[in-house]
């Protein structure tokens, strides 16, 4: 009995940690605005975490199809640029309401597929949720174009978990890897061009290093031991509650409060996660999860 407990428990803490790491290495990294911008920020961010990555899983080991290859190269294309636009919505909207809303990508996935009546539920959930945060009215506290770049963000991650399914056979790992190196060919070039040398400061290039692991290698390396031993429903249950980890680290190390409207909306989002994730059939890959 209590083998069979440690075998659901940790696992499931080991979720729950890394949702909390990529979200305290997200806050920190939000930090590091004022000093490099958030394109130099997303740069270090992704080129440190292929770095890692390819220490420590060496792709090179396993081959790689052509038509493999290009699906590698297409999602890991469309992960630099959630990155690359998620970080840029950081700069104007707290990083809770961002998070919330670039969950709308996956949240259409799961639902674009499914016509059962339980769903729409869960889609209403979902678009309370979102019309309770956009800008709509004059007197909204979200600065508009910083919600526009976290729904183009969602709009990603939605084509991250389409691409990703193409190359689900390939191991986690060597996807992974190779993903975030053409990520680094869209995020690298473009922070280098807007940050220029305040990213050789051995200081930011540490703190660059930092962020890289607690958001990056640690969640995946994580999120990768609890695929094996999770239900895929329970892993999408306990990923569904990255928005309240998100919003209220944030409040906690960026001192981002939010009203008790915009939490009722994100509570109205994270419902339809978890909703349409225990009614979804189990069919749910580790691509459609590791992102962030």
């Amino acid at each position: 009995m209590n083998s069979t407990r440690s075998t659901l428990w940790l696992p499931a803490l080991a979720v729950l940690g890394s949702v909390t790491s990529l979200c305290i290495g997200t806050s920190f990294a939000k930090k590091l605005f004022p000093l490099i911008g958030a394109e130099g920020t997303s740069a270090l961010r992704v080129g440190f975490s292929a770095l890692v990555l390819l220490i420590v899983w060496r792709p090179w080991r396993w081959p790689l199809s052509r038509r493999d290859a290009g699906s590698v190269i297409r999602y890991g294309l469309t992960l630099g640029v959630m990155n690359l636009l998620f970080y840029l919505a950081l700069r104007t909207i707290p990083f809770g309401i961002a998070v919330a809303i670039e969950f709308s990508g996956p949240l259409a996935v799961a639902m674009w597929s499914s016509r059962r009546p339980v769903d729409f539920v869960w889609l209403a959930c979902a678009i309370a949720g979102l019309v309770m945060l956009l800008p709509l009215g004059h007197d909204s506290p979200l600065d508009p174009m910083g919600v526009t770049l976290a729904l183009a963000a969602a709009v990603c991650w939605a084509l991250y978990i389409v691409f990703g399914k193409k190359a689900g056979h390939l191991h986690a790992g060597h996807s992974v890897s190779l993903g975030l190196v053409a990520a680094s060919f869209v995020v690298v070039p473009y922070g280098i061009a807007h940050a220029g040398a305040s990213l050789l400061n051995p200081g930011i290039l540490a703190a660059g290093l930092g962020v890289a692991v607690i958001s990056s290698a640690i969640p995946m390396s994580l999120e990768m031991m609890a695929l094996k031993r999770l239900p895929s429903e329970t892993f999408g249950i306990m990923v569904s509650l990255e928005p309240a980890v998100a919003s209220l680290l944030a409040m906690l190390l960026l001192g981002e409060h939010l009203m008790s409207s915009q939490w009722l909306a994100i509570g109205f989002i994270v419902l339809a996660s978890i909703g349409s994730t225990v009614t979804a059939k189990r069919a749910a890959t580790p691509s459609v999860e590791v992102a962030g």
